[in-house]
């Protein structure tokens, strides 16, 4: 069984598939919000997961960070509005320190692709 990696770097690729399974890097978004941010990072997986040949509908599981889990209700307000509502997946929220300062959010999906 082959692995397909997608936009590869010295450190990490933003997706992996292998045996029909798509694997994202953690995305982050720019902004001044949660709000902002969680916006672009999901465009960002709605872009990674196509190259893969998946789409959100196919998501497997997610783990979502946030800087300060404060931000919760906000971040969970755009991802009601993105997330396909009939195929909702396996789902963790944590606080944690994230790569640089400015990222307030980050969010790591693993999904089937189409068949």
């Amino acid at each position: 069984m082959s692995i397909t990696r997608h936009e590869v770097g010295p450190r990490m690729s933003q997706a992996v598939t292998h045996n029909g399974i798509v694997y994202l890097a953690g995305q982050v978004g720019e902004g001044d919000t949660v709000k902002a941010q969680t916006e672009a990072t999901l465009k960002e997986i709605d872009r990674l997961l196509a190259l893969a040949n998946s789409t959100k509908s196919r998501i497997l599981s997610a783990q979502i960070w946030l800087a300060d889990i404060a931000d919760f209700d906000e971040m969970n307000a755009v991802w009601e509005a993105w997330v396909d509502p009939a195929n909702t997946p396996a789902r963790a929220t944590g606080e944690v320190k994230l790569a640089a300062s400015q990222y307030r959010v980050e969010i790591i999906v693993v999904a089937a692709q189409n068949a």
